[in-house]
């Protein structure tokens, strides 16, 4: 029974991975009828059988949609920048400010119920801020998962679940995976379904290390040594050894060609750490500094490398840790004249360095660089232990020592200034400007800027997932684990219940909107646009499946309109992309060369088990699962939950706002209560009401492990 109810707790945390919820079960006035008509096109199987009724509705039924991405650019309708005097898309129509975009105008036609245009142009957590006391104003509100599951407790938002029959296409598909059933499940008593889940690409990595490869190439290969006209110097040390000065450490990568695993060891007693030789050297000009770091490369790994030694951070069979990541980022700086022909070069740096919802990406990173789980989780910083219990890692020693090495690169330096003064930087400037060498985030959107940012012979690109120290409950070891992995995203739509209240056609054309999504053709147009948007008759494959090809002009427009960022093409033009489910087929068609490059790398060493990942399915290790999106937590459980604020302001993800794990790597310890990592876990846990909040998580935890029992 101990066996059966472990391997249940995995499921159900992989489960709960694809979007979680809250709650009591929500009686919207129309409930679907008990005698129910057969479904256009079907026969029942058996004549004593009732059929389900058809989600019909009156033609030119209103929905007020208050949906959208995460601004005015991306919701259903064009806003006045992005539509200005009149835009022509690849469709051949023109669009002005106010037109709904070419997917929804397809929806509109396909299905027949009309749109109303209520979104404020904001992220999906304040969108629903403004409307959730006026929730009458509108039919589907986006939101985040956990708020609309806890509104959904509370009876504001639909239950979905109620007309699961009468939705045979959500249905199917949660049948056929049903890990995504129980995790989007909001009341273990009723099964209860509060919001449509968006998954943006499911089990794939997300975010991935990034770097200017060719500058690793210019440092690092060849025969002799490095020999420069003018450099700077090496700042004083302030970070210290994470990794072993003595001793061997063997890890497995892909080889060379990418079609097997082979082994290589640090031999530590041969080469010494290259942090702990640089910190003894003390300050040393960049020359010297490269030629220590080409030298450790060398004997550390035995020649494996050759003269090609940038491999060992950009090669399929790279195989680099935090410590010789911070050797290559003091040689980078000490050497801007070579690299760039300035003075300065920006080592780490984040997508838009005054951004909180980007700055956030650098704590995530310090998670894969010195192993701590929890600093990329689909909620909050929870995650799943060895033990099978949910773990909080902002009250854990480990999240904040890891800041503190990472404030230690900062202090040398190594992380960018605008970073650490919150000004104004993006990738964008970085590339263009030859300023920025190195961050973490999306492959394909950063990759882009290859095309239009730097020049020829230029690299910006996809790097391996960093060695670190793992504890997977089996003991420490050296291993590649990434925690960003694709599930359900923490956003999703949700039916107001007293926007449809009294009014049938609202809700069935709302749930039929729904359905329509997760179908084949809805699929499609919810990631391609319409069919005006791809070739006719043509598909590639694509992860098993045969996909659409988007037809030259998309590709031409996608170019001239987004600079090649499928993404903001797809959200701020079509209108796709922007919920329900989104296959990553069209983006791939739309990956810069360099980017699948790097990315087919790390592919390959996914594929082979180097690296490893949060599942998806049952794993015998609890450790592996992944954390729902949410969890099924009461209304009471959520009313105290609330009421820890401290624990949501001071570490929140959102733009505009703070966290205090960016602030800690940016300026070192600045909060009050919060002077070593003891102390921070402490405050974080007893007085900011961390323990409680974590009691809560597990409770609904625990409820959906014995609800998934119920269903077994």
């Amino acid at each position: 029974m101990k066996r059966t109810l472990s391997m249940i707790l995995v499921l159900c945390m992989v489960m709960a991975l694809f979007a979680g919820c809250g709650g009591n079960q929500l009686q919207v006035e129309t409930n679907p009828p008990e005698t129910k008509a057969p479904v256009s096109g079907e026969e029942t199987p058996e004549a004593t059988e009732a059929v389900v009724a058809e989600l019909t509705f009156a033609p030119g039924t209103v929905l007020r949609m208050a949906t959208g991405y995460n601004s005015a650019k991306t919701g259903l309708f064009f806003d006045a920048e992005t539509a200005g005097d009149g835009v022509t898309l690849a469709d051949g129509k023109t669009y002005q400010t106010g037109d709904l975009k070419p997917t929804w105008v397809e929806v509109q036609n396909r299905l027949g119920m009309v749109f109303e245009d209520k979104y404020q142009g904001n992220s999906a957590t304040k969108e629903f801020e403004f409307w959730k006391d006026r929730l009458n104003e509108v039919d589907m509100v986006a939101g985040n998962a956990s708020t609309l599951s806890e509104y959904g407790v509370a009876g504001s938002v639909v239950n979905i679940a109620e007309y699961l029959d009468m939705m045979p296409n959500f249905k199917a598909y949660l049948e056929a995976n049903p890990i995504v059933r129980l995790s989007i499940t909001g009341d273990t008593a009723t099964g209860a379904i509060y919001f449509s889940p968006y998954f943006d690409g499911v089990n794939d990595i997300e975010r991935m290390p990034l770097m200017r490869t060719d500058w690793v190439v210019k440092l690092l290969d060849g025969e002799g040594e490095f020999a420069a006209d003018k450099c700077g110097n090496t700042p004083a040390a302030v970070y210290e050894p994470y990794m072993p000065t003595s001793g061997k450490v063997t890890v497995d990568v892909v080889n060379l060609e990418g079609t097997a695993v082979e082994s290589v060891t640090k031999d530590y007693d041969a080469a010494g750490n290259i942090v702990a030789l640089m910190n003894d050297a003390g300050s040393v000009d960049g020359v010297t500094a490269v030629n220590m770091l080409r030298t450790y490369i060398d004997t550390a790994y035995a020649g494996y490398y050759g003269t090609n030694r940038s491999n060992l951070f950009v090669g399929q069979n790279a195989a680099w840790d935090a410590d010789e990541l911070v050797a290559l980022l003091r040689c980078v700086v000490a050497n801007a004249q070579t690299l760039n022909g300035t003075d300065t070069i920006q080592g780490l740096f984040s997508r838009e360095d005054n951004n909180n919802q980007r700055r956030v990406d650098m704590f995530r990173f310090a998670g894969t660089l010195f192993g701590v789980r929890g600093l990329e989780s689909r909620q909050d910083y929870l995650y799943v232990g060895a033990d099978g219990k949910l773990h909080d890692a902002r009250q854990e020693e480990a999240t904040f020592i890891a800041m503190e090495r990472m404030n230690a690169m900062a202090q040398e330096g190594l992380i960018s200034k605008s970073f650490i003064d919150m000004s104004e930087e993006s990738t964008a400037t970085m590339l263009e400007n030859d300023l920025g060498f190195m961050h973490y985030d999306y492959n394909q959107t950063q990759t882009v800027y290859n095309a239009t940012k730097l020049q020829e012979g230029e690299k910006y690109m996809a790097a391996m997932v960093p060695v670190a120290r793992w504890d997977d409950g089996t003991g420490e070891q050296f291993m590649r684990f990434t925690e960003s992995w694709r599930s359900v995203k923490t956003d999703g739509w949700a039916i107001s219940v007293k926007g449809v209240e009294g009014n049938q056609d609202k809700l069935y054309a709302c749930l039929k909107l729904i359905d329509y999504a997760y179908s084949p053709e809805g699929q499609i147009l919810m990631s391609y646009g319409p069919d005006a948007f791809i070739k006719t008759g043509e598909t590639f494959l694509f992860n098993g499946n045969e996909m659409p090809v988007i037809a030259d002009a998309t590709y031409a427009e996608l170019w001239d309109k987004a600079s090649g960022n499928y993404t903001n093409y797809a959200r701020q033009f079509l209108g796709s992309t922007l919920s329900f489910l989104k296959s990553q087929a069209f983006e791939y068609q739309c990956t810069h060369e360099v980017g699948k490059e790097g990315a087919g790398y790390i592919s390959a060493a996914i594929g082979l088990g180097t690296i490893k990942h949060p599942e998806l399915a049952l794993a015998e290790n609890p450790w592996y699962t992944s954390v729902p999106t949410v969890l099924p937590n009461t209304k009471v459980e959520n009313d105290m939950i609330n009421t820890y604020t401290d624990l949501r302001t001071k570490f929140s993800p959102n733009k505009g706002d703070a966290n205090i794990l960016c602030d800690q790597i940016a300026k070192g310890y600045t909060e009050e209560g919060m002077s070593s990592s003891a102390e921070a876990v402490t405050t974080v846990s007893t007085t900011w009401g961390g323990a409680q909040y974590l009691q809560l998580k597990q409770l609904a935890w625990d409820r959906l492990v014995e609800y998934y029992d119920t269903l077994n």
